[in-house]
């Protein structure tokens, strides 16, 4: 009878035990669960909140505006993880070990997603370009839509989209055609030998300066840049914004050819001639 007492007496023990252990696992299951949902929440709740503080900050720019908004949303998840480690009682030391390990691990693996990353990290403080910039960036010209931590999306002019490596374009030649607030806006016209050269140039200098888009400073410039095989060539340089670069480029190469044909200025095209031998 002792002995099925003492039995009953350890069943109950560990049955005791093991309600008081499911309840604890339980309960940091539960809390673990409530701190990441609320910590995921949170995170992208703040994030949303520093985007939208930062882009209507008058001196901070999308581009700068967009990454804080995801530092600030991979910072507040990494500590809703180690919160929800330490539930399950991770030690924060051996946590920082492990990840410490694993990063360089991954490193060694992800050398060029690293690269990305950094050259990520290069554009978007130093902005060699921001988004709404027209660029070229290794010979691929177009709108900046997107700046990430991996890569750069440029929408071409004709609606394409090109996704360059951060890397490849902090590597590469990057031209800003939306870096200044004016453009130079180079032409290049020919008119025939027996045209008269200052009529010419008073012609496409009228031309030119007859636009409420074009800027008194620098002024135009128009010269005589060249004899060619049937005509002479003339240079022209006229100064706009840059967002009337090629609305004013377009109208003046169609006006220029009205005005020379109402003025009597010929237009020459190469001639051939053929020479047939008799034998």
């Amino acid at each position: 009878m002792e002995f099925g007492a003492e039995l009953d007496g350890q069943i109950d023990n560990i049955f005791q035990y093991l309600t008081t252990l499911g309840v604890a696992v339980l309960s940091n299951v539960a809390l673990a669960a409530i701190i990441l949902v609320a910590g995921l929440y949170t995170a992208g709740f703040v994030s949303r909140r520093v985007r939208k503080w930062a882009i209507a900050h008058p001196r901070i720019d999308t581009t700068l505006a967009l990454f804080f908004a995801s530092v600030v949303r991979y910072v507040i998840v990494a500590v809703v993880v180690i919160a929800v480690l330490t539930r399950f009682g991770v030690e924060t030391t051996s946590l920082v070990a492990a990840l410490g390990a694993m990063t360089l691990a991954v490193g060694l693996a992800l050398q060029g997603t690293l690269s990305n990353v950094a050259a990520g990290v290069m554009i978007v403080f130093f902005r060699p370009y921001k988004i709404g910039d027209f660029v070229d960036i290794g010979g691929t010209a177009g709108t900046v839509r997107d700046i990430n931590l991996f890569y750069t999306e440029l929408n071409t002019p004709d609606n394409r989209q090109v996704i360059v490596p951060n890397a490849q374009s902090w590597g590469r030649v990057i031209v800003n055609f939306s870096g200044y607030n004016t453009r130079r806006v180079d032409f290049m016209f020919t008119a025939a030998y027996g045209a008269d050269m200052e009529q010419v140039r008073s012609v496409i200098r009228r031309v030119l300066e007859d636009d409420e888009r074009v800027l008194a400073e620098p002024p135009v410039v128009v010269e005589v840049a060249g004899h060619g095989a049937s005509a002479v060539e003339y240079t022209a340089r006229a100064w706009v914004n840059t967002l009337d670069y090629w609305p004013y480029y377009w109208e003046k190469m169609r006006l220029m050819k009205q005005a020379f044909d109402n003025e009597g200025i010929e237009i020459p095209y190469p001639h051939q001639v053929h020479i047939k031998k008799e034998g």
